[in-house]
């Protein structure tokens, strides 16, 4: 089994590279999305985001992930809370997916902020996604967020030089989605000849 990172900014297309390796047999895993499934109504990380950030970041009694955001991207101090709240959690999560995964896959975890979390993973490889801040920036505002949005984000953010500096393979996705496919395809090549020299 080969365990592997996918980093990238907001805005860089880990999303569709991580849709086009899972078309090629990966199993991926995004973190986002276990960030949503700890914090959900009920479980443990529910609870105690509430009780560190109160109840102004409830809507309907669910967490409103716009209003948390707005918060603790204000806010180093706060946005550092709530890691050390959600990390261990979704650690926990995606190495339960590890264990169930069979022996020989390939396992990818999307991950944006793996530089920012100090590496408290273990990854056999790992994988940085880069696009030009303008690419980005033009690509976040069609998805609806204001420039102080996305300047908020892109400042809280490791910059794509800071990520590489810990990548094994750098995917440069400011071209075309012949071109990223191309490109991840021939990762994935290497990603299968490292695993099977395990």
């Amino acid at each position: 089994m080969l365990i592997v990172a996918l980093t990238g900014g907001i805005g860089s297309g880990k999303s569709t590279v991580g849709a086009i390796f899972a078309g090629l047999g990966a199993v991926v895993v995004d973190s986002d999305q276990l960030a949503r499934e700890i914090v959900e109504r009920g479980s443990e990380g529910f609870n105690l985001v509430v009780a560190e950030f109160g109840d102004g970041v409830l809507k309907d009694g669910e967490i409103n992930r716009s209003a948390l955001g707005e918060l603790v991207f204000a806010d180093q101090s706060k946005l550092g809370k709530l890691e050390a709240i959600t990390h261990p959690l979704i650690r926990k999560a995606f190495s339960q997916i590890v264990e169930q995964s069979a022996k020989d896959s390939i396992v990818i975890n999307q991950i944006p902020l793996l530089f920012e979390s100090k590496h408290q993973y273990n990854f056999d490889l790992v994988i940085a996604v880069s696009a030009s801040e303008s690419v980005r920036i033009e690509r976040l505002l069609a998805r609806g967020l204001s420039q102080a949005q996305i300047k908020a984000r892109l400042t809280a953010q490791a910059s794509d030089s800071q990520r590489e500096s810990i990548a094994d393979y750098v995917i440069d996705n400011s071209g075309d989605l012949s071109a990223l496919t191309q490109e991840v395809e021939g990762v994935w090549h290497l990603l299968v000849s490292a695993n099977k020299a395990k």
